[in-house]
């Protein structure tokens, strides 16, 4: 399997308000970035969408990191959650429905197809990857 790097990002002007969300994709000597905005969403939502809408772009299965300085998306992987969750027919361990279900259904996804680490990362720190796709997350707000 071939190996990607994807650094994703979201944004949001007030939480709900309008939001946004950027993606770089690395494979060999080639980057992209892509990026897109919601007029009424949160935080988390966007976070979430950046991964997805990168990971949407791959054509065959991959090893792939992802890296997030979202602690949400990063600990529902790495901690186990979201294999709880949908043990639980996707109910938090206090029996509530998960939030933003039909997009963790989504990631949940791809990672019967790809092969998928998930990287934390300090936000609005000194990665350059992660600060472009800040700037990508907010400059998609302003172009709502």
């Amino acid at each position: 399997m071939e190996d990607v790097i994807i650094y994703t990002d979201g944004a949001c002007s007030g939480n709900p308000g309008p939001g946004g969300w950027g993606s770089i994709l690395m494979y060999k000597d080639t980057k992209k970035e892509i990026s897109g905005g919601n007029p009424a969403t949160t935080n988390n939502i966007m976070e979430m969408t950046a991964v997805i809408e990168a990971l949407k772009l791959l054509k065959f299965p991959c090893n792939v990191k992802v890296y997030s300085d979202s602690a949400y998306v990063v600990n529902a992987f790495n901690n186990g959650w979201i294999y709880n969750w949908k043990k639980n027919n996707w109910k938090t361990a206090d029996k509530k429905p998960v939030k933003n279900k039909e997009l963790w259904e989504e990631m949940y996804g791809f990672t019967k197809i790809h092969k998928i680490e998930f990287i934390k990362v300090k936000g609005h720190s000194d990665n350059e990857f992660n600060n472009r796709c800040d700037e990508l997350a907010r400059n998609a707000i302003t172009n709502l």
